[in-house]
């Protein structure tokens, strides 16, 4: 069969990046808005959407600013310019956050009100009674901590931190026997143009170390009920203005908030020391570039004027108006209050490995048969175990592994600490340039080498996203490697909301990749071969193309020819260029790509082979599956990659096979549970949009309800039977799933 190779590079058979991400945060709009969810998990996913909308405008809109300011005029996948770009995301984003605050107004907030919580976006709203109460709040826990600050020719505009709440006022002297208090000097505000009418601008930021919901004493109802009242603390601020301008009258307040550059520029050529290096560029993020202000709708144009000038947004469009209260992440704390566990989805508890649920050592049951875990299904503790049972095992020489983003109170580095405290030789490659996370990946590294750990700050030029640790022991036969590969983070917290899978393995060939890799990071030295293991960025790319080529292959040979990944993003043209080509030689492909998505599935003649589908449900889908049909002898691979370019060419991944056959079944099983998905799914038309199933007359396919159920299941199996009959997992039979 001839490829139609005008088509598979034609633009308009791709979808741009940034705009396929809008795509994904409308489908967690879609959640928020979604009346069949616990009224209180909607309101989380109203809070992920303006999280996720927050780091796309700081990192993807600033780098498009970026490219615009320095002439970079290079058409994307789609054939769009990053001025074209930017012009569409602002179309894109005002309509979304119109739809965004109408759930909020319009759905959220009276649905609140039906369970007994009243939230006060107004203080003027506020009763006698409950006014005394937050006034009294704001005298004595809130005036302490803030700082009022006057502009005019003494007290330049101040410097305003990146997603900050603050409250503009327009201010104006007090005249007390027709003269006014203050002196001529503090009349004029430096170049604010607004004394015309002896006007000056003031403001105040809303401190982030304060509770921003101030609850209000509990009501009882002339019918008995309680009701809770909350507000937001910039009202109860706003409230009380007056007394922290007392020699002014305000004129007018009003809330802003802006988003800052804070992609981190840093040369790592010249870089003597990348830690130092790091820390610097942390401290310039809080003067990135603005590129985007959002205002109340109903501000005073006067205030908007100063605010636009001195912030120097010249384009309009980078202005965003909005009916409601700005920063809409605050749900979330909301989300956390006591009281209403019955408005939610019930917590889910992980379950034990089933090949670990006994007595043995983790090593001995290693040694029997590889283990698979599926997190958060099954619980991460048995990462910790892995890392907490070497640093104490006398047998235990060398424990290494990777870092990209570690939790807080993280259970892994006290254990690498213990371990080097008990004379373990340990390695640890920490991340610095994980974004957002590089103040506490510096904490962790500094504190893992204050312990002992030989500490790499990464590759320069490259992240490192591979999950990998080694554990080296010394046993009765010689020399064993004990190796933990996945597809998530070594993240204790994050591994209760993300879906991710792991192996435990002792074959040789895997331990000895592991030490190649570690020694390749640490050193100099590069395998002239891998035995398992498929790196980026140097073979990974090669890789895929030519396991999406042998199905082409395969195909038109008339053997079984079939493609199969789970992934969160999908925009690398070559890649996406060889599917189009496989589809056309008649390669059957499903997708699961959570994300971004630039592929078009569908179209005749092109992509009608390939289907392409989203889950957006309780936990955020992370894991990375990779099927190809081979002719008849499926091959399965996990990874920490997706494909993308810069996971591709710019970062240090890591894909793994898997052997096993149980291992295998399971991954398959988890495949056909997320192709017959019907609730959490959205599916992928010709156009790139995407549609929720028609449900009627289908019995309702959840894949992660059924995942939970199925551990919880297999648990409960498992209680009370013999250590040997622990090891195998059965998955739940569903008829409706197509095996």
């Amino acid at each position: 069969m001839a490829f139609n190779t005008k088509n598979v590079f034609d633009p308009g058979n791709y979808t741009n990046r940034e705009l396929s991400w809008l795509d994904f945060d409308a489908r967690c709009l879609y959640e928020a808005r979604n009346h069949d969810e616990p009224l209180f998990e909607r309101l989380k996913f109203l809070s992920i959407t303006a999280s996720n909308l927050d780091e796309f405008y700081t990192v993807r809109v600033a780098s498009l600013k970026d490219q615009v300011n320095a002439g970079y005029l290079k058409k994307d996948i789609a054939g769009m310019t990053p001025q074209q770009q930017l012009d569409a995301i602002s179309e894109k984003v005002q309509g979304f956050m119109s739809l965004q605050y109408s759930t909020y107004n319009r759905s959220i907030l009276p649905a609140l009100r039906n369970q007994g919580l009243y939230l006060i976006s107004e203080h003027e709203k506020l009763t006698e009674e409950e006014g005394g109460f937050i006034d009294k709040y704001f005298k004595e826990q809130v005036y302490p901590v803030l700082t009022p600050v006057a502009v005019d020719s003494s007290r330049p505009f101040p410097l305003v931190l990146n997603r900050t709440l603050n409250i503009a006022a327009l201010v104006k002297p007090k005249k007390v026997k027709g003269k006014s208090i203050t002196s001529k000097k503090h009349k004029k505000a430096a170049g604010l143009d607004i004394t015309q009418d002896n006007f000056e601008f003031a403001m105040v930021q809303v401190p982030n170390t304060l509770p921003r919901l101030v609850e209000l004493p509990e009501e009882t109802l002339s019918d008995g009920k309680k009701q809770r009242v909350f507000i937001l603390l910039e009202e109860v601020i706003e409230r009380n203005m007056g007394l922290l301008f007392a020699n002014y009258e305000i004129v007018s307040t009003h809330l802003f908030r802006i988003m800052r550059n804070a992609d981190l520029s840093i040369d790592e050529e010249e870089a003597t020391d990348l830690l130092e290096e790091i820390k610097k560029q942390l401290k310039q993020r809080r003067w990135g570039e603005v590129v985007r202000l959002e205002v109340e709708d109903t501000i005073d144009k006067r205030l908007l004027k100063v605010l636009r000038k001195e912030l120097a947004i010249e384009n309009k469009n980078d202005v965003y108006r909005i009916n409601g209260p700005l920063d809409l992440t605050f749900l979330m704390k909301l989300y956390n209050v006591e009281g209403f566990e019955h408005l939610k989805t019930p917590p889910y508890v992980p379950q034990p490995v089933p090949a670990l649920d006994n007595e043995d050592s983790i090593f001995k049951c290693i040694r029997q048969k590889d283990i698979f875990e599926t997190v958060p299904y099954e619980t991460f503790d048995s990462v910790v175990r892995l890392i907490k049972d070497a640093s104490k095992d006398p047998e235990t020489l060398a424990i290494k592994i990777t870092l990209y983003r570690v939790s807080g109170n993280s259970p892994i580095v006290k254990a690498l600490e213990e371990a080097t405290a008990n004379g373990k030789d340990v390695t640890a490659l920490v991340e610095l340039k994980a974004r957002f996370d590089e103040e506490n990946n510096i904490q962790w590294a500094e504190r893992l080498e204050k312990a002992g750990a030989h500490v790499i700050y990464g590759l320069v030029g490259l992240k490192t996203h591979s999950k990998i640790a080694l554990v080296v022991r010394r046993e009765k036969d010689g020399i064993r490697r004990y190796v933990h590969l996945a597809t998530g983070n070594y993240n204790d917290s994050t591994a209760k909301l993300y879906t991710d899978l792991g192996i435990f393995t002792c074959r040789p060939e895997f331990g000895e990749d592991a030490s190649n890799f570690f020694n390749m990071i640490s050193g100099y030295s590069e395998p002239e071969n891998w035995n398992e293991l498929i790196l980026a960025p140097l073979w990974l790319r090669k890789w895929v193309l030519k396991k999406i080529r042998k199905e082409i292959e395969n195909a038109k040979k008339g053997l079984p020819a079939k493609i199969t990944a789970k992934m969160n993003s999908l925009c690398d043209p070559e890649v996406i260029g060889t599917l189009y080509e496989a589809s056309q030689a008649g390669v059957e492909i499903d997708l699961i790509v959570r994300g971004i998505c630039c592929l078009r599935a569908g179209i005749p003649k092109l992509s009608d082979h390939i289907r392409v589908r989203s889950i957006v449900g309780y936990f955020l889908e992370h894991a990375r599956i990779f099927r190809f049909e081979n002719g008849g002898d499926p091959e399965y691979y996990l990874g920490s990659a997706d494909w993308m370019p810069r996971n591709l060419d710019r970062r240090i991944e890591i894909v793994f096979p898997v052997h096993d056959k149980d291992i295998q079944n399971r991954l398959q099983h988890i495949l056909d549970l997320e192709l017959a998905d019907n609730v959490k799914a959205s599916i992928m038309d010709e156009k790139g949009e995407y549609h929720h199933p028609d449900l009627r007359g289908r019995k309702q396919i959840n894949s992660q309800e059924l995942q939970c159920k199925e551990a919880m299941e297999q648990s409960k199996k498992l209680k009370g039977r013999k250590k040997s009959e622990k090891k195998l997992f059965k998955p739940v039979e569903h008829k409706d799933i197509k095996k």
